[in-house]
């Protein structure tokens, strides 16, 4: 297996991170030819014709950031035939679904942020990632969240995931599964932000926490949706307790990003060089 495609993200999917998502994506593809390989890249459509276009029987790894169905659709056949998928479609599947994410988490004790609480309210699309500032809302009382629900029902989104507000540190992290690779930051500390929803826990007090103990649970989390390339939040609680409130599938590791790539390539082209 000398040739790897990889699949650029949409910038649908990636609202105000298109930067970032290409950079990382371009960052591996140099560490990846460094090596041997020769690799192309290809930009997901909602139809999945330029994958088809693409499609070439060389090649044994596919590294994909997409979301669209098609897109998932015709990397599940990849996987079928025997080609390697990273991150897998059933793992992206999985992450687009956040009540998925949520009962995985709680059926295995992953720690996940509680249904109730005295603090507020956060509403999220369930059935996809957020792509705009509505598709996440903060809700104060239990009359702000009947009515920041309706408002995703006039928009048309009837799936909609509620948890209560966790007060504490917003910690985001990376990581790669199976190569030790797990980095921590504080976005109230640097100011990089998605929608601005990390600035309701605006300062960032640096509650002591157990890091390995996050490291192991994301990573157990990442095995449990075979997400083999994962980011996501935590919220870390005065008493250094924390609990997870974001996956995903392939972030961009603004923060980390060549470190991160080093990472991908140890976890995806070694193992199928092999």
């Amino acid at each position: 297996m000398r040739q790897v495609t990889m699949v650029m993200r949409d910038t649908c999917f990636s609202p105000n991170s298109e930067e970032n998502d290409k950079a990382v994506l371009m960052a591996v593809k140099q560490k990846i030819e460094q090596r041997g390989f020769w690799v192309k890249v290809v930009m997901e459509d909602e139809q999945g014709a330029a994958l088809a276009l693409a499609h070439d029987a060389q090649t044994g790894l596919f590294l994909s950031m997409g979301r669209h169905r098609a897109t998932l659709a015709y990397l599940k056949e990849q996987e079928r035939k025997g080609r390697r998928v990273v991150n897998s479609p059933y793992g992206v599947e999985l992450c687009l679904q956040r009540r998925r994410i949520d009962a995985l988490m709680r059926e295995h004790a992953i720690p996940a942020a509680p249904v109730q609480g005295s603090d507020g309210f956060w509403l999220k699309r369930g059935d996809a990632h957020s792509m705009t500032p509505d598709d996440v809302v903060f809700a104060a009382d239990a009359v702000e969240c009947d009515e920041a629900r309706k408002r995703f029902q006039r928009r048309g989104v009837d799936d909609v995931f509620v948890t209560a507000h966790v007060c504490g540190d917003e910690v985001k992290f990376y990581g790669v599964q199976g190569t030790g690779f797990f980095r921590c930051y504080y976005p109230a500390d640097d100011g990089v932000t998605k929608f601005g929803g990390e600035r309701r826990n605006a300062v960032a007090h640096h509650y002591p926490f157990n890091h390995d103990r996050m490291a192991a649970e994301a990573e157990r989390l990442s095995r449990l949706s075979h997400t083999q390339v994962y980011g996501g939040d935590a919220v870390v609680r005065a008493d250094g307790s924390f609990c997870i409130i974001d996956f995903n599938d392939w972030p961009s590791f603004s923060r980390c990003r060549d470190e991160a790539a080093d990472a991908i390539v140890e976890s995806v082209l070694l193992p199928a060089a092999t």
